[in-house]
């Protein structure tokens, strides 16, 4: 198979974009990218990233793992197409009545919940700047909602960048305690904190540590008499995110900076 034609990307990839023809004659072939990558993908959701292999996938479609190598020539092209798979269903365009803020925040928002219904794509390491098809229709709709800021164009980027950066750090620090916990290896719930804030008042003299200890008799870290608001920890940074970009957006209106 020729790995390299027309874009310079992977066979598997041009396939996904539908820029790399397909035989309109004959029998219609029993296996398809699709079909690799959606059981690839329940493997994932399953048993974990760790599961994937060739000879697994190949095994739950019931076919040789030599024949999967005919749609897609390499692991690390599977789990990129794999990482896009979820994004299939990008946020809506920013609306005419809608504020960059708003739509970038929401923006965000239905990028952390991806994350959260399928935390495995969070352990596929990211090799490059996206090429696959979900992944930039997604950055399409995030440029999109800083139209009209005065922006330049790379700094545009520059904030898709930084925002998603933000999101996919949340996402996996949310992933990773839920896998803690559900393995029993961290406490669940409120007592998690009150636990910690405890811990924290034996071991640390408050001498030494001030700025903790402030924290700790402020009862920040005490359990709360009532729920925090969901995502609260989430909203407040991407606020401050936001922030700072709303600075650098008035900073371009006024000509300062």
């Amino acid at each position: 198979m020729d790995d390299q034609i027309g874009t310079g990307l992977p066979a598997s990839i041009e396939t996904a974009w539908g820029v790399r023809s397909r035989p309109s004659k004959g029998p219609r072939p029993a296996l398809s990218l699709e079909r690799i990558v959606a059981a690839a993908v329940r493997v994932a959701a399953a048993d974990g990233l760790q599961a994937v292999s060739m000879s697994r996938v190949a095994g739950d479609l019931g076919v040789s793992t030599m024949s999967l190598y005919r749609y897609v020539s390499a692991k690390g092209e599977l789990l990129a197409l794999m990482a896009d798979l979820p994004f299939e269903e990008p946020p809506a365009r920013r609306g005419a009545e809608e504020s960059w803020r708003d739509g970038l925040a929401r923006w965000a928002r239905t990028e952390l919940a991806v994350y959260r219904r399928n935390p495995w794509v969070l352990r596929i390491p990211i090799s490059g700047p996206p090429v696959t098809p979900n992944a930039i229709t997604w950055l399409e709709r995030g440029l999109d909602s800083l139209r009209g800021t005065g922006l330049r164009e790379d700094e545009k980027l520059s904030v898709i960048l930084l925002v998603t950066g933000y999101v996919r750090n949340q996402g996996t620090l949310q992933a990773d305690i839920a896998a803690a916990q559900a393995a029993g290896a961290a406490p669940q719930g409120p007592e998690m904190m009150s636990s910690y804030g405890r811990v924290l008042a034996r071991l640390t003299d408050p001498e030494r540590f001030p700025a903790l200890h402030a924290v700790i008799a402020a009862g920040v870290l005490d359990e709360p008499d009532e729920p925090d608001e969901p995502d609260y920890d989430f909203n407040f940074g991407l606020e401050r995110v936001l922030d700072g970009i709303e600075t650098l957006i008035e900073n371009r209106r006024t000509g300062r900076g």
